[in-house]
Parts: C-alpha cells; structure tokens; sequence
C-alpha cells in the first residue's frame, strides 16, 4: 500500500488526513497530530520513520485547509485560536478523528495511540482526558493547560516530552499536569530537557520569529529514542 489521504467531513469542513501504511503486519497505528501549521513535511517525515518500524500513521488534518510554511502563519494561529476557544468541539473533532483510523484497512482498532507536536501535544492530552480507549500518547512540546470539561478516567499511557524553558509551559503546569494525570488514574511520564525551549523537534521552528522557540538537536534526538521505547512498549 502506498501513502494515500482519508478525508472526512466534520463540522461542515472537510478534513483531508494522509494515511502512511506501515506494511502488512502493522504493529500498531500511530495518529500524528501536527502544529499549529498543520499537515507539513514535518509531520509526513515523522509518520515515514514510524512506517519503517512497522507502524501504520495517519496525519491528522485538523483544520481542513493546508498552509504554507512562512506564508500564514497568522491565518494558521487564528485557526488554532477558532479550535482552543471550545475545547469540548475541539475533543468531539479529535475523538472523530479517532474514530475514522479505526475503520481503516489494516488499523486494529484496539492498537492506536497518537502522537502530537505543539498545539498537537495538547490535542493528544485531551484525547487521553477523555477516557478514550486508545493505548497510549505521547505530546511533544504540548500545551499542558486542562480543558476544563468534567474530568474522565484515564485509560492510556500518557508520556510528555517538555522543553524547561518553554515560553509557553511554567513550570507550575508541569506540576499540575503530574498531578491531573495522577488523579486520572493514569500511566504517566514526563521527560523534561534542561536549556531547551518550545519546538524541539522542528529543525525550521527559529524561523517562526518567536522568542523560545527553536530546535534542539539533544532533546529531538532523546525525545525520539524515548518515543521508540514507548511504542514499544505498548506495542511489544
């Protein structure tokens, strides 16, 4: 099978997601969930690298639209804006989202997990605060801040990858992100990188112009290899 988009139509937008097969015996599916700039490259890249360890991936299109690298961002943060004001839209589009990989050919839907980036780290905590049966996340540079909607169990392996310096995560949320976590029930892990900012993982994150964010080749590196073990791990 060859990469191939799964569209969707969700609140009257039509979502344009690329699935990225891992091979006829998949271990596991992975859905990655992008930046605030959407399906990029980087997130492609990303899904290309689990593929060759034998996951299948599909890359969430959460906004219906792609944008252009350096061209809108403003447009892309009003979109991201438009989704974070009504974080209970926001979980219904993601756990639809959800549902769509399972019914995917060759996707056992009882081995998903899902991984995002940025504005995609929060989406995939808020998976997990739904009490949606999935086997695990992982958010790289997320946003920690809750949802506010009634808390559920925590049904899945939560890991956060966190850079200490992050302009956008006090230290404070990180202690309260532990501590929601722990009253969920859950399966927690919080890896934190001393000296590192926001968008680790993104070689093109400086170009965004924004003070503390940038790449960090340690922390991209050890936060992948701690990924992989993850997987692993849920997926044997």
């Amino acid at each position: 099978m060859s990469e191939r988009q799964v569209t969707q139509e969700f609140g009257g937008e039509t979502l344009s997601h690329v699935l990225v097969p891992g091979g006829s015996s998949a271990r596991g599916t992975v859905i990655i969930v992008p930046t605030v700039m959407g399906v990029q490259e980087l997130e492609l890249g990303f899904a290309r690298r689990l593929s060759d360890l034998g996951y299948t991936c599909l890359v969430a299109d959460l906004f219906g639209r792609r944008f252009k690298l350096g061209v809108n961002k403003d447009e892309a943060f009003a979109a991201m804006g438009r989704l974070r004001a009504d974080r209970a839209a926001l979980r219904d589009r993601l756990l639809a989202i959800f549902a769509r990989t399972q019914v995917q050919e060759g996707v056992d839907p009882v081995r998903i997990a899902a991984v995002g980036y940025c504005f995609g780290g929060q989406c995939v905590l808020d998976i997990a605060r739904s009490g949606a049966d999935l086997s695990g996340v992982a958010s790289f540079h997320g946003l920690f801040d809750p949802p506010g909607l009634p808390p559920q169990p925590i049904k899945a392996k939560v890991a956060a990858y966190h850079g200490w310096d992050d302009p956008m995560v006090s230290p404070e949320a990180v202690v309260a992100l532990g501590n929601e976590l722990t009253a969920g029930g859950a399966d927690w892990q919080i890896h934190a990188y001393g000296h590192v900012g926001h968008g680790f993982t993104n070689p093109r994150a400086g170009a965004m112009g924004i003070a503390g964010v940038d790449y960090n080749e340690a922390a991209a590196h050890r936060s992948w290899t701690s990924l992989v073990h993850f997987l692993d791990e849920l997926f044997g």
